[in-house]
């Protein structure tokens, strides 16, 4: 990994380069996420991944690009930024689900008190509320056994799409609470209970697969 680095490059820095550029190369917006309505049994990779433009295919391009000896540096750089990232995206339900809000962004709810999207629920306030980043880390690697690596690290990127799908589907929306038509549905504790563990996990699999993925022999 480190060859396509460049001098003193941490990967852990650059994790969020694909947000930073999205507004300026608007043709990778598409590639953060792959919109499954939870009406729907599943992913359709024909019916929810048009012209291969979602994330899910974008994990598949770059894995090959950035495991290609004969692509130029420059190119296998910025397929592992974009690697990363993706590997993390895929792993946030709300980037593999829809409900005709665009994933959440259009439905506005008060978490604890504060209005925000449902999405910036999912995407950063309950990450922020499991407690320091340090700490954190030290808790979920523990959690992760030899055998739930084996497991975690098998299946292909559409299974792992679908896993996201079903959380959200279960739990991001199956757990929003009955609100009056035009109300904003009020997010506190027993949310936060349902949500905590499904976010926990999900931090956990992205990292197991994301070193798998980087770990593979060419």
């Amino acid at each position: 990994m480190s060859a396509t680095l460049r001098p003193r490059e941490a990967i852990a820095a650059l994790a969020s380069w694909p947000d930073e550029i999205r507004l300026r190369r608007k043709d990778t917006e598409p590639w953060h996420f792959v919109n499954i309505e939870i009406t729907r049994s599943g992913l359709d990779m024909t019916r929810d991944c048009s012209h291969n433009n979602c994330v899910v295919a974008k994990i598949t391009d770059f894995r090959k690009l950035w495991r290609d000896g004969n692509a130029s540096r420059r190119a296998r750089r910025e397929a592992l930024l974009f690697l990363v990232h993706f590997v993390g995206d895929l792993h946030e339900p709300l980037h593999c689900a829809d409900n005709h809000d665009r994933g959440g962004n259009n439905l506005h709810v008060a978490f604890f008190g504060e209005v925000m999207t449902l999405h910036k629920v999912w995407d950063a306030d309950l990450l922020n509320r499991l407690g320091a980043e340090d700490a954190l880390f030290r808790t979920l690697s523990r959690a992760i056994t030899p055998d739930k690596r084996t497991e975690w690290s098998a299946g292909t990127i559409e299974d792992w799409a679908g896993e996201s799908f079903r959380a959200a589907k279960d739990v991001v929306y199956g757990d929003l609470p009955d609100t009056p038509h035009g109300g904003i549905p009020q997010l506190g504790e027993a949310y936060e209970r349902a949500a905590d563990p499904v976010v926990e996990q999900q931090i956990e699999k992205a990292g197991v697969r994301l070193a798998a993925i980087l770990n593979e022999t060419p």
